[in-house]
């Protein structure tokens, strides 16, 4: 993975701003990354071990996926992203379907109710059960009014390579038991998983440059501080390769006068078209 590390650290360089990442070669098993333990802001990429730990319980007979849901005046207050909040209360939707909008579109009316069906404490053990060992979750719904200097310790903090693993052990669980096992999930589970993940309607970040119908089962997330994205990119309906980006300390304005979150957004979006050009096809990428 010589010529794509360098490629890729390349377009970090490039940036005013930090930036880590995490790719794995899902055809040769090679792995690779750049700052792959260092503690980000999470964003909304916490919300796929959130859905992990509620198939758990589910999987364990503590939770039902049918269960309906009442949205209340209440889950509106305070919640940011999504569109939900626009929605008038009174009506009901199922713990499926809130776990579907929460991943899609973000939707934090949706986060609330399904952290209500868990807790903090049960995330960070899922996430030391599987060895997700840089990643702390701190909160159930951020803070609206959080400053973009904040500290990490006001927030769900995560890795590159953790999320990386994560995708990869979700990955691997759809067709080997002893993997869904250890996310404490089936194969069904593992798979209905990546499913929601594939129909992700947010795609400005590592989808951005990548042939449009490319599938890719993913979740970004956006911070006070930058924005981040990761998942799993396909090729002609096969597993391509696992890669997870974030950024930090991005200004609000670049020396050329766009906004941060721009350039944010486009070096999430090269990270990945330098994967796919590499991984896809080595006889172009000089290999």
């Amino acid at each position: 993975m010589k010529n794509l590390v360098a490629r890729l650290n390349g377009i970090c360089d490039e940036q005013p701003y930090v930036t880590a990442w995490y790719v794995k070669n899902l055809l040769t098993g090679e792995q690779a990354d750049r700052g792959g333990h260092m503690a980000f802001p999470s964003g909304s990429t916490r919300k796929v071990s959130i859905m992990m730990t509620i198939l758990r319980a589910v999987n364990q007979g503590r939770l039902d996926l049918n269960e309906p849901i009442l949205y209340e005046e209440r889950l509106r207050e305070g919640v940011v992203s999504g569109t939900f909040k626009f929605l008038t209360p009174g009506f009901t939707i199922s713990l499926r379907d809130a776990l579907v909008q929460m991943i899609i579109i973000s939707d934090n009316v949706c986060t609330r109710m399904v952290m209500e069906r868990t807790s903090l404490d049960e995330l960070n053990e899922f996430c030391r059960a599987i060895g997700m060992n840089d990643t702390v979750h701190r909160t159930s719904i951020p803070r609206p009014d959080m400053p973009a200097d904040h500290r990490l310790e006001e927030v769900t903090v995560i890795s590159a390579s953790d999320q990386g693993l994560l995708y990869d052990l979700i990955l691997r669980g759809c067709t080997d038991a002893a993997a869904a096992a250890k996310l404490g999930c089936t194969s069904d589970q593992c798979a209905f998983a990546i499913e929601v993940l594939s129909w992700q309607k947010l795609r400005t970040k590592i989808a951005s440059l990548l042939p449009a119908d490319t599938r890719i089962a993913h979740k970004g997330g956006t911070g006070k501080r930058g924005r981040m994205d990761g998942g799993i990119v396909f090729r002609y309906g096969k597993p391509l390769f696992i890669v997870t980006g974030y950024t930090d300390q991005v200004p609000l304005e670049m020396p050329d006068g766009m906004p941060g979150y721009v350039s944010a957004f486009n070096t999430l979006g090269r990270l990945a078209r330098a994967c796919w050009d590499d991984i896809g096809n080595p006889e172009a990428s000089g290999k």
